[in-house]
């Protein structure tokens, strides 16, 4: 559907329209959903919710307007706004995904989290203290703790009781609900033990004893399992929240990739302008080693530029006048004088960002397990609770009892282990990961991915080099490949070229320092010639060397002609009358890739090479590495495409790539992984990102990722196989709090344990 042109404004008249809602106020994916309910329900809307990026991507028709969809958000219990006016150069002040408050929003939140963590730390560490050691039961420590749990259940706990209410409302139970269940009822409890019950008299104590027996609930208090469980489960909370803000950074980066400056063409004079000043029809200047400052034709000059962000390719792209050329791509040669044809939003750029956004909102929502399983076991708990107060009663015991049965049920069907199941072995596993060179990003990573069954790669910096090399070398009868790489190696030495500079480097390290050059000449398009030692050495096209009158021998020209079949870079080398030699460039295969490709498909995933390359290229890396499966010649949107359709047919797809023309297939993938070595933008829109450059990290990702969710399942056993064990002893109104106490430190002991058994996880590639 085609986008109105002031659908990002927020001015969108009743009709036709596409707008991105930025959303506050979302705890879990559940959340999620429940916004995207509400908004499909209006006629003529379809809309996608992403929990992740804080999004919710909207089309819509009729008479609805985009204030009517913020409108319905806002009535469901959460914040909403549209994305702001553009400024001159067509983009938005924020569209990076930071939520419903603008890019302030995230640190506010996550300032916020801080703070309450923080105050529930030093308040809730003497209240446990006192419950747990009898010596520290001094008169009136009831009350003390009172003063110290009270503000870490009401105010620490705060942003749980609202998502509570909210799924109240909607009839619907997560975690949320059951923490803010079980501490309120701790609370409420322990007031009505202090100051109707006896639990409030000067010299009451809890004896440390773990006996099962019927007691009075009015003169026990459990301030210290609210206290405790909140506390546990902020920090929980804060290392997800931490984890999810940096889910618009790739946007970020995106946008941080064009030039600042451009030098404009004003009267013959060039002026120094913000990039932003930029208009179409501009004419504007470009040095070697400068970015492009938009997209245009090239109107004078030629030079070499260097389109791998765009296209993947390691070679530059020798452009002249009436080429086009892309904004952010570095100009590796010569002057160009461009013509600027496409500004701001409209660039290739701003539309890679927009790729990468769409893809990012467009991902599923997954629901935590911890959501899942609280769905099912805050309404058994609550059913159990109501049994045991009328059974209870039923037997004629006195109210009291009964309730002290009830609430004992809902206090102890919170474990406070359960917001440290998938934190702590995210934070251990990821502490693991940052130890072997894999960075996790945070737990939704871990529960989308546990059934990858197919995994992309990127050609250029991911299977290879993505650096042009000096591969080969062959020479004529009689001509040693020192003396030529010494002669050639000078030569190409004076050229910025970046062919002309792998050659040199490659010379340099096999024959050392190089000699002087005397009256280098750059021949436009066609190589270098110049007066190396003695001799008139010319580099460069065949052609340029048969000007010279120095054709190939056929023993030459069928090694030029078997590499450029390869897709490999040539380059003919001549001196003195007579053609020397070829030199072979290319972007030279990685030692480890071939290895890695095997231990990829021994984890049961289907390697498939996807590249902006041409299929030449592409086939001879495939058949090196051992993958079967290529798509070659791809732009990055063909790349999003590639990756969708392999979803569409069931495949659970990981990508693993490095150039900024991979980010938006990362951010679509179920799993995107990272090179290290590659873009900040490709780091940043992926989920997993690879430190090393060694293609085999990304089998130790997968590995670990598998490892790290295993262990958070096994820890939302431990943290509810405690509780619900207890939930029956509750019922019985046997219940007392030196029980609720240790079935809360037992079950977070375990939780810590098995999570701490991710530190022995070991690379498969350890020697």
């Amino acid at each position: 559907m085609a986008k109105d042109s002031t659908a990002a404004t927020g001015a969108v008249p009743a009709g036709l329209g596409q707008v991105e809602i930025s959303i506050g106020g979302m705890t879990c994916a559940s959340c999620a959903n429940r916004i995207e309910r509400h908004l499909n329900k209006l006629e003529g809307v379809t809309a996608s919710v992403n929990f992740a990026t804080e999004k919710a991507k909207v089309e819509y028709a009729g008479t609805v307007s985009a204030e009517d969809l913020v409108a319905v958000v806002e009535k469901a219990g959460y914040q909403a706004s549209l994305p702001p006016e553009p400024d001159a150069a067509g983009r938005a002040g924020d569209d990076t995904g930071a939520g419903a408050g603008g890019e302030e929003e995230p640190d506010r939140e996550l300032n916020s989290l801080r703070t309450r963590l923080i105050v529930s730390v030093v308040l809730s560490v003497p209240v446990i203290a006192m419950a747990m050691a009898p010596v520290l039961q001094v008169d009136y420590w009831q009350w003390l703790s009172l003063t110290l749990a009270a503000p870490v259940v009401v105010w620490g706990g705060l942003p749980f009781h609202r998502a509570a209410w909210a799924n109240l409302k909607h009839a619907t139970a997560t975690m949320d609900t059951l923490i803010s269940m079980g501490t309120s009822a701790a609370l409420l409890w322990s007031v009505y033990a202090l100051f109707l019950g006896t639990a409030g008299e000067p010299g009451m104590t809890h004896p440390f004893e773990l006996t099962i027996a019927r007691v009075d609930g009015s003169s026990n208090i459990y301030l210290e399992v609210g206290a405790g469980v909140i506390t546990f489960i902020l920090l929980g909370r804060y290392f997800e929240v931490r984890s999810k803000r940096r889910a618009g950074a790739a946007l970020r980066a995106l946008l941080e990739l064009g030039a600042k400056e451009v030098s404009i063409l004003r009267d013959g004079r060039e002026v120094r302008v913000p990039a932003g000043e930029l208009g179409v029809g501009d004419v504007f200047v470009v040095r070697p080693g400068e970015k492009v400052a938009t997209d245009g034709v090239v109107v004078e000059g030629s030079s070499a530029v260097d389109e791998s962000m765009l296209t993947g390719e390691s070679v530059p792209v020798e452009v002249g006048p009436g080429d086009r050329v892309v904004g952010a791509t570095v100009n590796a040669g010569g002057r160009l004088v461009v013509r600027a044809t496409r500004v701001g939003g409209d660039t290739q750029l701003a539309q890679m960002a927009k790729l990468v956004e769409e893809a990012q909102t467009g991902k599923a929502a997954v629901q935590r397990l911890a959501d899942r399983v609280s769905g099912v076991f805050v309404p058994v708990a609550i059913a159990v609770a109501f049994a045991a107060l009328g059974f209870w009663l039923g037997t004629g015991d006195p109210p009291a009892a009964a309730f002290t049965a009830a609430v004992a049920v809902l206090i102890i069907a919170c474990p406070c282990a359960l917001g440290l199941a998938t934190p702590l072995a995210l934070l251990v596993g990821t502490g693991r990961g940052a130890q072997m060179g894999v960075l996790i990003k945070g737990p939704e990573v871990l529960e989308s991915t546990r059934k990858v069954d197919t995994i992309v790669l990127d050609k250029t910096g991911t299977v290879t080099t993505g650096q042009m090399t000096l591969v080969d070398v062959v020479t004529a009868d009689g001509v040693s490949e020192d003396e030529v790489l010494r002669l050639a190696g000078a030569l190409e030495d004076a050229s910025e070229h970046p062919i002309a500079q792998a050659i040199a480097k490659g010379a340099n390290q096999k024959v050392g320092e190089l000699p002087a050059v005397e009256s280098f000449e750059n021949i436009e398009g066609l190589g270098v010639q110049g007066v190396v030692a003695g001799h008139a050495v010319v580099a460069g096209r065949e052609s340029l060397l048969a000007d010279w009158s120095q054709p190939l021998s056929a023993e030459l020209a069928e090694a030029k002609t078997v590499a450029e079949l390869e897709g490999k870079t040539v380059v003919a080398v001549g001196w003195d009358g007579a053609a020397r030699a070829v030199l072979v460039v290319a972007d030279a295969v990685k030692p480890t890739s071939a290895e890695a490709i095997a231990q990829l498909r021994e984890l049961g995933l289907t390697p498939i090479l996807l590249t902006g390359d041409n299929e030449t290229v592409a086939r001879t890396v495939a058949a090196e590495v051992g993958i079967d499966q290529v798509i070659a010649e791809v732009l990055p949107k063909d790349k999003v495409d590639v990756v969708k359709r392999l979803q569409a047919d069931g495949k659970v797809v990981a990508m693993v790539g490095d150039g900024i023309n991979d980010a938006a297939a990362l951010a679509q993938a179920d799993l995107g992984l990272a090179m290290g070595t590659g873009t900040d933008v490709a780091i940043e829109a992926s989920d997993l990102t690879l430190v090393r450059g060694d293609l085999r990290a990304a089998v130790d990702a997968i590995r670990l990722s598998r490892r790290t969710l295993s262990t958070i399942k096994t820890n939302l056993v431990w943290a509810f196989a405690y509780n619900t064990s207890a939930i029956p002893i509750a019922a019985a109104g046997l219940l007392n709090p030196m029980l609720a106490g240790a079935a809360m430190a037992f079950s977070s002991v375990s939780v810590v344990a098995n999570s701490l058994r991710l530190q022995r996880f070991t690379s498969s590639n350890q020697t």
